[in-house]
């Protein structure tokens, strides 16, 4: 038998072993050292002469178009219910406006939230490599905030767009530190987990907070980042961006006030997980200085911005089908000619809805989308309604579908290709591939496609006046003293 002794050392030994573990944690290296104080410096020290013009021009298409999706998103059921929800629950706090409400004003925090709510309630906001909707959560926090600075500190338009600008990077450095992080996600829904740390940064930088405070409020939003993608194709997915935005202006406040976290929340140490929780081949890197040289993502790579009402998240599947339908049937064949039709896409279970049950259902489903482009010619939002999904023809054509998975199509927004084949009643067949759909990063969108999409989106809600308004604005945004010009013209 052990001795009494022997009883109470081993599990003393246990508890020494934890012990070590956490005290290796508060044995920190300085703050020049890990990669959490890398990131803090970058946001606290870089300057707007950091921008380059192409930077500069590829933010400002996406401020627009983020706009853009954020009004017509604005007129949805889960917009109203989030904003309801903000009304009811909160006591008035008349700061910060709301897309396409006038007479609506909310706290910064709540007006973050449902801006970023209808920015993804109809999803086709911008999509990045690795798998992203980066502007949503950072767009709305700045506005907000923005909106809440006295006259004396509000930004100019060159402060506003390297504030939006650092949200956007920290979302893709973060993004690359692992090979999980570039394909399609199985577990948590990406603008959950980096859409508030690239909140947070934006915000950060807006309100001038010293490196400590910036990775602080890094580490903070953090501890509030994460969403299931079980909640994909559900009205619960909009509050997702919604939640990233809002979150990561309330951890940059929260630094501000001098709340502290984890100085080491971005580096990898063993035993204790910080943001290597969300990915299980994380390896971080330091983050350069602004001083070096190094260039923005964005320069590297270009935004996808999406040219038509199908959801970004099918990307090279739904647009390509669209693409290749509209290439196919030059012949004018019509639906009731169809036999068959064999598609090709790589394999994501929540975007394989063969009958979806609902509009969000909808917006997730390859099938949905390509039956409609067959049927109409064209995806569009109206091709979301009730009406629209509930025609006989377009479930015929969805009982002729078949999905495929290739080996060789992964699910990899940089790699994927689509394929159709479409087989007539006669018994002839139409095939065709596309590789790269328009508004892809590899094959952008034109200014003219880009403005013509942001009217059809904005004059939804605004007259058509506010909406020429907004596109000079945007369009010289950079140049600008006083970014108010910009945020009186959203409602």
């Amino acid at each position: 038998m052990l001795s009494v002794l022997q009883k109470t050392i081993r599990p003393v030994q246990v508890v020494r072993g934890v012990h070590q573990s956490a005290v290796q944690v508060l044995k920190q290296p300085a703050p020049e050292d890990t990669v959490t104080g890398s990131f803090g410096r970058f946001i606290s020290e870089i300057q707007p002469q950091h921008l380059s013009p192409v930077v500069l021009q590829r933010s400002k298409r996406m401020v627009l178009d983020s706009i853009g999706v954020g009004l017509i998103g604005s007129t949805t059921d889960v917009f109203e219910l989030a904003l309801q929800h903000c009304q009811h629950m909160y006591a008035p706090d008349y700061i910060s406006s709301v897309y396409g409400r006038r007479d609506v004003r909310l706290s910064p925090t709540l007006a973050a939230f449902v801006n970023g709510v209808a920015t993804h309630s109809m999803d086709f906001d911008d999509t990045w490599h690795p798998a992203t909707h980066p502007s949503g959560a950072v767009l709305p926090a700045v506005l907000a905030l923005s909106d809440m600075m006295p006259a004396s500190r509000r930004p100019s338009g060159l402060d506003f767009l390297l504030a939006f600008n650092v949200g956007i990077e920290i979302q893709g450095r973060l993004m690359r530190f692992s090979n999980e992080a570039r394909n399609i996600p199985k577990r948590f829904h990406p603008p959950t987990v980096v859409g508030p740390m690239g909140s947070a940064a934006a915000c950060a930088r807006l309100l001038s907070l010293d490196p400590s405070q910036c990775s602080h409020a890094l580490a903070i939003a953090a501890s509030l980042a994460g969403a299931p993608m079980a909640n994909a194709a559900t009205q619960c997915k909009p509050l997702h961006i919604g939640n990233a935005s809002r979150l990561g202006l309330e951890a940059a406040l929260l630094a501000s006030r001098g709340l502290e976290a984890s100085p080491l929340v971005l580096d990898a140490v063993a035993g204790v997980a910080g943001f290597n929780a969300f990915y299980e081949d994380y390896v971080p890197q330091p983050l350069d200085s602004p001083h070096d040289g190094r260039a923005f993502l964005l320069e590297e790579q270009d935004m996808g911005l999406q040219g038509s009402a199908l959801p970004a998240h099918l990307g090279c599947t739904g647009w390509q089908m669209l693409q290749l339908l509209s290439i196919s049937f030059l012949w004018e064949v019509s639906p009731d000619q169809v036999r068959t039709s064999c598609s090709e896409s790589h394999y994501s279970k929540y975007i394989n809805r063969p009958f979806p049950e609902s509009e969000h259902e909808a917006r997730h489903s390859f099938q949905f989308n390509a039956c409609s482009a067959l049927l109409d010619g064209e995806v569009t939002v109206q091709s979301f309604t009730p009406a629209a999904m509930s025609r006989p023809e377009l479930h015929a054509l969805l009982s002729r579908v078949r999905l495929e998975h290739p080996h060789d199509n992964p699910a990899n927004f940089n790699l994927m290709y689509g394929e159709v084949q479409v087989t007539l009643v006669g018994g002839d067949i139409l095939r065709g591939r596309c590789d790269t759909f328009y508004g892809h990063w590899r094959n952008p969108l034109t200014n003219e496609s880009l403005r013509k999409k942001f009217r059809s989106n904005a004059e939804v809600v605004l007259p058509s006046e506010k909406v020429e308004r907004l596109v000079e604005v945007v369009d010289k945004l950079d140049r600008l003293g006083d970014c108010r010009d910009l945020l009186s013209q959203l409602q």
